[in-house]
C-alpha cells in the first residue's frame, strides 16, 4: 500500500488548542450556581473513627453541607469501590469505602467532604471538623507486615497477606542443586508516585428533570469509571455520563475511580447543584495512588559459558491499604523477567503484603521497570563472576530472530500463552552497542581514571507487553457535511491518541486529516470502551478504527460507482470526494455519498446498499504485542558529591510498524526521562508509623530539564503478526529498562570503590554512602 498519512510524522490535532490556551482541562469546567469541595482526611497511618463532628463547620458561613459515610450510606447502593481486577490468588478482599466508615488505613484516607461556595471557604471549614480518632498500631515496611504477630493493616483483618500466586516452569530444584554456578542477590525498588503536571479533579452536575448525572473526570476510563459510580449510586447507563476533558498526563494512577469521584456525584445529586473537586499537590502525595515498592530475593544458575540454566526467587510487593487495581503489578513484573532471554528453568514466589500506606496501582512501566531491573542485574552478576563482557553474556542468551514466534510455558493474566510474536533482540543490543562505541569505552575509562574521573557503562534489554484486550470499540461515519467523525472508547492522556486514530482513518478515507473529527473520552458517544492503560490503544483501537474505516470505504466506493455510473476498481477516494481515476472531473463528495443513504421519506436506497454510512468495530484479541528494545547508558560519577552527569544515552527501540514516528519517539523519549527520575531522584519515603516523610517537591524530587540528557534514539521495526495493522504499544517502553541501564553504569563507574547496587532509585547521597562502604 502507497501510504498517505499512515507512517508519517504528521502534525498532532491535538496541539493548536494546547499550544493556544483553548484546550479544557478539569480545573476550566464551571457552571453557574457551582459549589466547591474540600476533603477531610486522616492525618493518621491507622486509626478508629469514633465520631465525626461537623457542627462548628457547618456554621461558617458559605458552607452548604459536611457529609461523612453515615450521611452517605443511605444513599449508597453498594458501599464499596470494587474494582479489583479477578483472580484466584487474593487471600482476602480489601476494597475502599466511599468515604472511611469506622477506620482510617492510612494518612491522606478521606473521612468527610465539605460543600461550599469557594474552595477557600471549605478548606477553612474542613480544618472546623472534628474528627475523634483512636490510634491503632500501623504497619510501613510490607516484609515487616508478612511477620508472624505483626499489626495488622486494618484491624479486623486476619493477617496482611493480601495475595500469594506462584509462577515458573521446567524443574527448577533439579537446576540449581548440579549447576556449575549459582548467584543470590536482593534487589529492591523503592515505592513513587506518577505526579503528572495536573493533578486529579471531578465536577459532577445532576438535572434534577431527567434524573441523570454527568461526570466530567480526569480519569483514563470513563467506562469504567460510569459502571462503578453508576453500580454505587444506583444509577443505570442511561443515566449517568463521564465525559474525559484534557488530562495532564495519566501515567496509570488516573486508571483507578477514586472516593472523591463518588463523594463529589453524591453531593452533586443531594444538594441539587454542580460541585467541583481539584486536587492539591499535597493531597496527590497522600490521597493519588503510588508504586514500584518491591522487594525480590532472586537466584541465577549459569554454566561456565555463561548461559543461563535458571532462574528462582521470590517477590513481596507492597500493596498498600486497599485494593485500587488487584495483584497485576507484581504479575507483571514476574511474567515478563524471563522472556527476553533462554531461561530454561524458572520459578517465582510471589506474596502481596497490605500496609498502611497508599494504595498501590500502576505508574508507568506497571510492574515491568522492577522485573527488568532484576534481570538485568542477575546478568551483569554472571557476567563479573565468569570474567566475560556483559554484553556478550547477553548476546548469548537472548532470543534469536528464527525463533520467532516464541512461546515461554508461562500465560498471562487472562489465562492465554504467552508468545513473543516478532522482533530481533541481538540485533537491537548490537545497534546499541555501536552506536555507543562500546568497543572503545574500556580506554576511555582507563583514561578518565587516570584524570581521577570516574565513568560507566550499563545496559538493559527488554521486552514489554502490549496490545492487552479483548477490544477498543471504534466507530465511523460519514456524516452529510462530508466530514469523517470518529467515535471511540480509547481516551486521550497527551498521548496523541486523537492523532493516531486519525491517521488510520484518513489513511482509507481521503487522505485529509483536517476532514477527521475524534471523539474520545465520552460514554455518551459510543457504549462501550476501556481507555488507557498498558500501552494498549494503538494496538486495538487502532485496528478497530482500520477496520471499520475501510468497511466505510468500500460502502461509499459502492455508492459513488452507482451515482457515477462507473466501476468500484476505478474509484478512488481523494480528500473530500471519489473521483474516478484518470478523469478528476468525473467526481462526487463524500457528503452527497453521505446524503445517498441518508433515506429520503418514500425513495428508495440505492440497490443493495444498506442505510448509513457508518461502522463500529470492536476487534477482539487475547493475544499481546511485546515490544521490545535495548538501552546503554555512559555516564560519570563525581565520587565527592555524589552526583551523576550523562554522557551518552542510547535507545533502540521496536514497537512493530510505526504510525507517526514523531510521536513515537516523544513517547519513548518521555518514558526515558520518566526512567531517569525513577533510577536517581524519585523517592516516596515513610517513616516506621507510616507516615510520609515526602509529601512536597522539596523533598520528593523529579527529573528537570537539566538533568536530562541528550538521548540518541534508533527506531526497528518488526510488524506483529497479531493484528492487521503490526502494530505494537510504545507508551511505557521507554521507561522499563532505564533504571537497570543507569544503576549498571553508575555502579561500573565506581568499581574502584567496589561498590554493588541492588536497588534503584540511589540519590547522590545514597551513593556517597555506598562508596563509604555502607550498607
Amino acid at each position: 500500500m502507497a501510504w498517505k498519512v499512515f507512517g508519517t510524522s504528521a502534525k498532532r490535532i491535538e496541539d493548536p488548542a494546547l499550544l493556544t490556551g483553548r484546550a479544557r482541562f478539569i480545573d476550566d469546567i464551571s457552571f453557574p450556581g457551582m459549589l466547591h469541595a474540600a476533603f477531610v482526611r486522616s492525618p493518621h497511618a491507622h486509626a478508629a473513627i469514633r465520631a465525626v463532628d461537623a457542627t462548628a463547620a457547618k456554621a461558617l458561613s458559605g458552607v452548604h453541607a459536611v457529609y461523612a459515610f453515615a450521611d452517605f450510606a443511605p444513599h449508597l447502593v453498594q458501599p464499596h469501590l470494587i474494582v479489583g481486577l479477578p483472580s484466584k490468588a487474593y487471600r482476602q478482599d480489601v476494597n475502599r469505602p466511599a468515604l472511611a466508615i469506622d477506620e482510617a488505613a492510612h494518612v491522606g484516607e478521606p473521612v468527610a467532604i465539605v460543600i461550599a461556595e469557594s474552595r477557600y471557604v471549605a478548606e477553612d471549614a474542613a480544618a472546623l471538623v472534628a474528627v475523634d480518632y483512636e490510634p491503632l498500631p500501623a504497619i510501613a515496611d510490607c516484609r515487616d507486615a508478612l511477620a508472624d504477630g505483626a499489626p495488622t493493616a486494618h484491624r479486623n483483618a486476619p493477617h496482611n497477606l493480601l495475595a500469594e500466586f506462584e509462577m515458573g516452569y521446567g524443574d527448577t530444584a533439579a537446576v540449581f542443586a548440579t549447576a556449575p554456578h549459582v548467584i543470590r542477590q536482593s534487589f529492591r525498588a523503592h515505592r513513587g508516585g506518577s505526579h503528572s503536571i495536573e493533578c486529579r479533579g471531578s465536577v459532577a452536575t445532576w438535572d434534577d428533570a431527567e434524573g441523570r448525572l454527568t461526570l466530567w473526570c480526569s480519569t483514563q476510563m470513563p467506562h469504567s469509571a460510569m459502571r462503578t459510580i453508576g453500580e454505587m449510586l444506583g444509577l443505570d447507563e442511561t443515566r449517568i455520563r463521564v465525559v474525559i476533558p484534557e488530562i495532564g498526563g495519566g501515567f496509570g494512577p488516573k486508571l483507578v475511580v477514586y472516593q472523591e469521584d463518588v463523594s463529589v456525584c453524591l453531593a452533586s445529586i443531594l444538594l441539587g447543584r454542580p460541585v467541583k473537586w481539584i486536587e492539591d499537590r499535597r493531597e496527590h502525595f497522600t490521597g493519588t495512588t503510588q508504586e514500584r515498592d518491591q522487594y525480590w530475593e532472586m537466584e541465577i544458575a549459569f554454566d561456565d559459558a555463561a548461559r543461563i540454566l535458571g532462574v528462582r526467587g521470590t517477590v513481596i510487593h507492597d500493596h498498600g491499604a486497599y485494593t485500587a487495581r488487584g495483584i497485576n503489578l507484581p504479575y507483571n513484573g514476574v511474567m515478563i523477567l524471563p522472556l527476553p532471554y533462554e531461561v530454561p528453568a524458572y520459578h517465582i514466589n510471589v506474596r502481596l503484603a497490605l500496609t498502611n500506606k497508599v494504595p498501590v496501582t500502576p505508574v508507568r512501566g506497571a510492574g515491568h521497570p522492577q522485573a527488568i531491573f532484576a534481570m538485568e542485574r542477575l546478568l551483569d552478576r554472571a557476567a563479573q563472576k565468569l570474567g566475560i563482557d556483559a554484553a556478550e553474556v547477553r548476546r548469548r542468551n537472548l532470543v534469536t530472530p528464527d525463533k520467532m514466534p516464541y512461546t515461554r510455558p508461562l500465560k498471562s493474566r487472562g489465562d492465554t500463552p504467552l508468545v513473543l510474536d516478532s522482533g530481533d533482540y541481538p540485533a537491537c543490543l548490537a545497534e546499541a552497542l555501536t552506536r555507543v562505541g562500546y568497543d572503545t569505552f574500556r580506554a576511555r575509562q582507563a583514561a578518565a581514571r587516570a584524570e581521577g574521573r570516574y565513568i560507566g557503562i550499563g545496559m538493559a534489554n527488554f521486552v514489554k507487553k502490549t496490545g492487552q484486550g479483548p477490544f477498543e470499540s471504534v466507530a465511523v461515519r460519514i456524516g452529510p457535511s462530508g466530514k469523517v467523525l470518529v467515535y471511540s472508547g480509547a481516551t486521550a492522556i497527551g498521548q496523541g491518541t486523537r492523532t493516531m486514530l486519525a491517521q488510520i482513518v484518513a489513511e482509507q478515507l481521503g487522505g485529509d486529516m483536517s476532514n477527521i473529527e475524534v471523539v474520545v473520552g465520552d460514554t455518551a458517544a459510543i457504549s462501550s470502551g476501556i481507555g488507557a492503560s498498558a500501552s494498549r490503544q494503538a494496538v486495538t483501537a487502532g485496528n478497530s478504527a482500520h477496520i471499520a474505516a475501510d468497511t466505510v470505504r468500500r460502502k461509499a466506493l459502492q455508492v459513488a460507482a452507482h451515482m457515477l455510473e462507473t466501476a468500484e476498481q476505478d474509484l478512488e477516494i481523494e480528500g473530500r470526494e471519489i473521483r474516478v481515476k484518470g478523469v478528476p472531473d468525473m467526481k462526487v463528495s463524500l457528503g452527497r455519498i453521505a446524503h445517498a443513504v441518508a433515506g429520503t421519506p418514500g425513495f428508495a436506497l440505492p440497490a443493495g446498499i444498506e442505510p448509513g454510512m457508518a461502522d463500529e468495530e470492536c476487534w477482539v484479541t487475547e493475544d499481546l504485542t511485546f515490544s521490545n528494545g535495548c538501552q546503554v547508558v555512559e555516564l560519570e560519577v563525581d565520587a565527592e558529591t555524589g552526583g551523576v552527569r550523562f554522557l551518552r544515552y542510547i535507545v533502540v527501540h521496536d514497537s512493530g510498524t510505526i504510525i507517526n514516528p514523531m510521536m513515537v519517539e516523544g513517547q519513548v523519549l518521555g518514558g526515558a526521562a520518566h526512567g531517569i527520575g525513577n533510577a536517581l531522584f524519585e523517592w516516596m519515603g515513610y517513616d516506621e508509623a507510616a507516615q510520609p516523610l515526602t509529601a512536597t517537591f522539596a523533598d520528593y524530587l523529579l527529573v528537570t530539564a537539566p538533568d536530562m540528557p541528550h538521548i540518541e534514539l534508533a527506531h526497528m521495526e518488526s510488524p506483529s503478526p497479531l493484528n492487521p495493522l503490526g502494530v505494537k504499544g510504545v507508551g511505557e517502553c521507554g521507561v522499563v529498562p532505564a533504571p537497570a541501564a543507569i544503576i549498571a553504569a553508575v555502579e561500573d563507574a565506581l568499581q574502584p570503590f567496589g561498590v554493588r547496587i541492588g536497588e534503584f532509585p540511589v540519590s547522590p547521597s545514597r551513593i556517597r554512602q555506598l562508596i563509604a562502604g555502607g550498607p
